[in-house]
């Protein structure tokens, strides 16, 4: 690790933080009785992890510096997806006694997250002419 190394990892979570910003606002009209902005962001963050952590290792059909996949999926992903904020609307929904509500919140999120970094690693793997793995470097399975 070293000092360009952090730069690049906090610059994508900058832009990756601005870009669920303004999704959230975008999804806000959609997010009556369950957080849909939150789901959606999850789904598109998980799909991309997927798609890129597998597209862009150092055997993948467009492999790129080690510094480009950390910008990307520790930084922009660790700062678009919304871990956080999942867990706190599934805690008011819990508070707010809606436990079915709170249920499908957590479920639907949790199913569609992990069916959307499967069906990025797949598009991934198809690009690249095979299955691969994801993680090249062992921070990125720590992030």
């Amino acid at each position: 690790m070293n000092l360009v190394t952090v730069l690049v990892v906090a610059l994508g979570g900058a832009i990756g933080t601005v870009a669920r910003y303004f999704a959230g606002l975008a999804a806000a009209p959609i997010s009556g009785t369950l957080p849909w902005g939150t789901i959606l962001i999850n789904i598109a963050g998980s799909f991309l992890i997927g798609l890129v952590g597998t597209l862009t290792l150092a055997h993948g059909r467009y492999p790129v510096p080690e510094t480009a996949r950390l910008f990307v999926m520790v930084g922009f992903c660790g700062g678009f997806t919304t871990f956080s904020s999942f867990s706190l609307q599934t805690l008011d929904l819990l508070r707010a006694g809606a436990m079915g509500r709170a249920a499908v919140n957590v479920a639907v999120s949790l199913l569609l997250c992990l069916a959307a970094v499967a069906v990025g690693h797949l598009a991934g793997a198809a690009l690249n002419g095979g299955a691969v793995p994801i993680v090249q470097a062992r921070i990125e399975d720590e992030a």
